[in-house]
């Protein structure tokens, strides 16, 4: 028995760590559809209240809870992607102790 194949595992927590990082760096590409439109529609908001001289703070914070519910959705797609590692490696070492256990002698 070798070891188990967690490479599928390691590309996507690897990707997803990239989309995350992104989105620290308020880059618009990681986002899905609706995180998209939340943050161009407090784009929008704030640049037309500050066309009509009103301040940005609602817009500000619309757009601060869109980067942060970005952050938190990838943040957990992560740690669901190790914890399914996790699960692949410890089942694979069950089952190599199993294999040994089992013998003969």
């Amino acid at each position: 028995m070798g070891k188990p194949d967690t490479r599928r595992l390691d590309k996507a927590i690897q990707q997803t760590t990239r989309m995350l990082e992104a989105v620290q760096n308020r880059e618009m590409w990681p986002l899905n559809g609706r995180e998209r439109r939340a943050v161009l529609g407090a784009i929008g908001s704030g640049a037309y209240s500050l066309h009509r001289g009103n301040g940005t703070a609602r817009a500000d914070r619309k757009l601060d809870t869109a980067w942060m519910s970005a952050e938190t959705r990838l943040t957990s797609e992560i740690t669901a992607l190790r914890i399914e590692r996790r699960r692949i490696v410890a089942e694979a070492a069950k089952a190599n102790a199993a294999k040994k256990s089992s013998g003969w002698w």
